[in-house]
């Protein structure tokens, strides 16, 4: 049923998503409309059912640069295989923190195989708090492994999710200052995801500016107007993501402020309730920016 609706609306969507493919097009390779990419991840129940068809609505969409969260089944060989076909390109994905732990020369290899330019971890978090403690155990360990990948010559970093917007270990720091400072610049990156900052209580276009030589992704989604924001939990309900342009975010000063310090890594990330109807939209809106 669900892979009915997911053809269905690929069907009416297809000629306002393609002409909005062809608009792009127009502006040149490095234009920020050719940059927009999505979170694999945005499309969950669909890629458990049908990863196949998954691929295929994305490409309908006309997104080009896709970030994996998972390989549903495929080696990493094959998964590279069915994107590329599609004319695809996968440019980073997420790995899980355990996973790391458990067998980073694995990891590595897998992320190699995939033939990403960057890997992220998108939680690190123990239990219901996170603090200096747990902190500084992902720090030594970010930094072993970004050295790992730097030798393969893919990107390792973090995504923030929120509570690192918690009191950090010197005054006036919270946690993700903490976790700035105490990291190799030279070997962990990190990813934004705007949502979680602006929700965690953070201000996405200060942080472009403060560490403007540590990000080189983004995660775009929007906080619904209204919703409740400066709360470092790194939980929001599903109902409070909404499509891109439509909630609290001023999008344009952040992508511009992004694009200004070099971020070329930008994926649509969709965790609400309604992602096959919210991703073109988003698509859409960011498309109108005018930030090239």
């Amino acid at each position: 049923m669900k892979t009915t609706l997911t053809l269905l609306s690929l069907t009416l969507l297809a000629p306002f998503l393609f002409a909005g493919s062809d608009k792009a097009h127009e502006h040149g390779h490095g234009s920020f409309k050719n940059k927009i990419g999505l979170q694999l991840w945005s499309l969950r129940d669909l890629t458990k059912e049908d990863p196949e068809v998954a691929l295929d609505l994305v490409k309908a969409w006309g997104i080009e640069q896709v970030e994996a969260a998972g390989l549903y089944g495929w080696t990493p060989e094959e998964y590279r295989e069915e994107i590329e076909k599609r004319g695809l390109k996968l440019r980073s994905a997420h790995v899980q923190y355990g996973a790391m732990k458990e067998d980073p020369k694995k990891v590595v290899a897998e992320m190699k195989a995939l033939g990403v330019e960057a890997v992220f971890i998108p939680w690190i978090r123990q239990g219901d708090t996170f603090d200096i403690e747990q902190l500084n155990t992902a720090v030594a360990h970010f930094n072993k492994w970004g050295a790992m990948f730097a030798e393969e010559g893919i990107r390792f970093g973090y995504h923030p999710h929120g509570y690192e917007f918690a009191p950090g270990e010197l005054e006036g720091e919270t946690l993700l200052d903490s976790m700035f400072r105490k990291t190799d610049p030279e070997t962990v990156w990190f990813e934004m995801d705007v949502f979680w900052v602006v929700h965690g209580g953070g201000d996405p276009v200060g942080l472009l500016h403060k560490y403007k030589d540590r990000w080189i992704a983004t995660h775009i989604k929007d906080i619904r107007k209204g919703a409740p924001i400066g709360k470092p939990t790194g939980g929001a309900p599903a109902t409070d993501k909404v499509a891109v342009g439509t909630g609290q975010i001023d999008w344009e000063a952040v992508i511009s402020t992004a694009l200004e310090y070099g971020v070329d890594l930008h994926f649509i990330e969709d965790e609400g309730v309604r992602p096959h109807v919210d991703i073109p939209l988003s698509l859409a809106y960011l498309k109108s920016l005018d930030v090239d």
